[in-house]
């Protein structure tokens, strides 16, 4: 398992990546993707929904289980990942890139963790 973690990103303790911007990007980290297994099927908010920070947004199902989806932030989904929907093992093979899972237009964050603190954190 990689445990390079984008120093640009910023983390939460459920495993969720966000990258800032206008939209800002979501996804779960390689973390959550190994701990997961196989990714099989993935249920995302619609765009256009209001999501709030420390929320349940959505699921994600692997061969092994069920997990659910928390969003690092309050906003407005402005797009989802359709190609991950479409093919979900592209979030266990590039979770950092290929694999991000949705876009929202965010109006405020909850409590996030530098690389640094989610490395520590995830290192036991």
């Amino acid at each position: 398992m990689s445990t390079d973690l984008p120093a640009d990103l910023h983390y939460t303790v459920e495993h969720e990546w966000l990258k800032d911007g206008s939209p800002s990007t979501i996804g779960i980290t390689a973390v959550a993707a190994d701990a997961l297994g196989d990714i099989v099927y993935l249920e995302l908010p619609k765009v256009g929904e209001e999501i709030v920070a420390g929320a349940v947004v959505g699921e994600i199902e692997s061969t092994k289980s069920v997990s659910e989806l928390f969003s690092p932030v309050s906003g407005t989904v402005t797009e989802i990942n359709q190609d991950a929907v479409d093919d979900p093992s592209v979030v266990n093979s590039d979770p950092f890139g290929a694999g991000w899972l949705l876009k929202v237009e965010v109006s405020s964050t909850g409590p996030l963790l530098t690389a640094e603190e989610y490395a520590a954190q995830t290192a036991g």
